[in-house]
């Protein structure tokens, strides 16, 4: 009995020291100090901060910066009210853990695991592209996130980045745009013998008629590129074509890329589907509500009109064009962001496609095993989906 007792403990000993190692590993914050002095801030005028965890072994060279995401604000009422927040203001941050394609544990991260790992925080509200000098007194607001993108690249590239020999630049959501946007300009940071890509998850925002047939989120970008004065810093070989605002959407930005690109991104994105397809505004009865909230409550007719919204995103991501340095993995799941959650980038039972999980599909992409260019079926045909279930209490929006 007592050694039955013994061999349930270590067992129960061995699954928390393998739930430890799924959750990651706590990174402390660093600030860039000498940010500030350039005037590279976040919009409380703080300085900018990131999280490092040093590779080791024979990633001792190679380097992941992924980017933090959480939306934008696209005028001065909604930048108060991220300035006080982790969004706006340093002061409002704290240590974090590492997971995902940051987790240093290589049955966890097998491609990437003793890479160089980096998170940048997100504290400017317009993906790393805005930069107005002038500070309104009244409201004490600093648009300077295109600063803040050099400032922490430069602190890196003398931590050791500027002998990289893999790269990647990755991030969430806002961070995947940022992703997007900065691309080719992270790949000019870096030795030209480099092997460098660009992972962008959930960044892939597409320019979309709303529900009711209104243009909502292309006005919003537009109040984005103004209120931050983004302009001068969207890529030029998009600028020099487009509608400058419109060069803040990756469909007419993508095409133009040189660097290699991988995109991650659910068809139903969860986040666009709640705030392109259908906001508030769409939406004055809340006839949506239970069906942004769970996909699961949908009628046939929402459905139908999420189909639409696919058949739309598979157009806009179309221009990244099929070649070996191009990747896809767009799976038919309610989600948004897979890379940096252990759940959907490396288990058992995480998202597939091809019989494939997103870090094989980036990990063959990047070291050019295997190409990989998939977009899923029709939901709900994928089983392998984590759908996202939101509550009402924290039903997601635009700010």
């Amino acid at each position: 009995m007592e050694s039955a007792r013994i061999s349930q403990l270590l067992n129960l000993l061995v699954c928390m020291l393998l739930l430890l190692k799924a959750q990651g590993s706590l990174v402390p914050l660093t600030l860039v100090e000498n940010a500030v002095s350039k005037g590279a801030v976040c919009l409380d005028g703080s300085a900018p901060a990131y999280h490092f965890d040093k590779g080791f072994g024979e990633g001792i060279n190679n380097w992941i910066v992924h980017i933090e995401g959480g939306g934008w604000c696209s005028d001065v009422e909604s930048c108060l009210y991220r300035k006080d927040t982790s969004l706006g203001s340093s002061k409002q941050m704290g240590e974090l853990y590492f997971t995902g394609i940051l987790n240093k544990e290589q049955e966890y991260n097998p491609d990437f695991y003793n890479w160089n790992r980096v998170k940048v925080r997100y504290c400017d509200g317009s993906s790393f592209t805005g930069d107005v000098e002038e500070v309104d007194p009244t409201n004490n607001l600093y648009f300077r996130g295109a600063r803040i993108f050099s400032a922490v690249m430069e602190e890196l590239l003398a931590k050791g980045m500027k002998k990289a020999e893999n790269a990647i630049l990755s991030g969430c959501s806002a961070g995947g745009l940022t992703t997007i946007l900065h691309c080719d300009r992270f790949k000019d940071l870096l030795p030209s013998g480099a092997n460098v890509g660009c992972v962008p998850d959930a960044g892939y925002f597409i320019n979309a008629k709303d529900v009711s047939g209104g243009h909502f989120i292309q006005e919003f970008y537009s109040g984005v590129v103004s209120t931050h004065g983004s302009e001068k810093n969207l890529p030029t070989s998009c600028s020099s074509k487009q509608r400058r605002e419109l060069c803040f959407f990756p469909e007419y930005v993508s095409s133009y890329i040189s660097t290699p690109i991988f995109i991650v991104n659910a068809a139903y994105d969860s986040w666009q589907i709640q705030n392109i397809l259908v906001p508030g505004s769409a939406d004055p009865s809340d006839s949506w509500k239970l069906c942004k909230l769970d996909i699961t409550k949908c009628s046939s007719d929402q459905l139908s009109k999420m189909q639409g919204f696919k058949s739309e995103f598979e157009k806009a991501v179309s221009v990244i064009g099929i070649s070996p340095s191009k990747g896809l993995f767009i799976d038919s799941c309610y989600a948004h962001c897979q890379t940096e959650s252990q759940e959907t980038w490396f288990q058992t039972h995480s998202p597939q496609l091809a019989n494939t999980t997103i870090a094989k599909a980036v990990g063959d992409w990047f070291y050019g095993r295997t190409p990989f260019h998939h977009i899923d079926c029709d939901y709900p045909c994928n089983p392998t989906c984590q759908n996202r279930v939101f509550d009402l209490k924290d039903h997601p929006g635009i700010h």
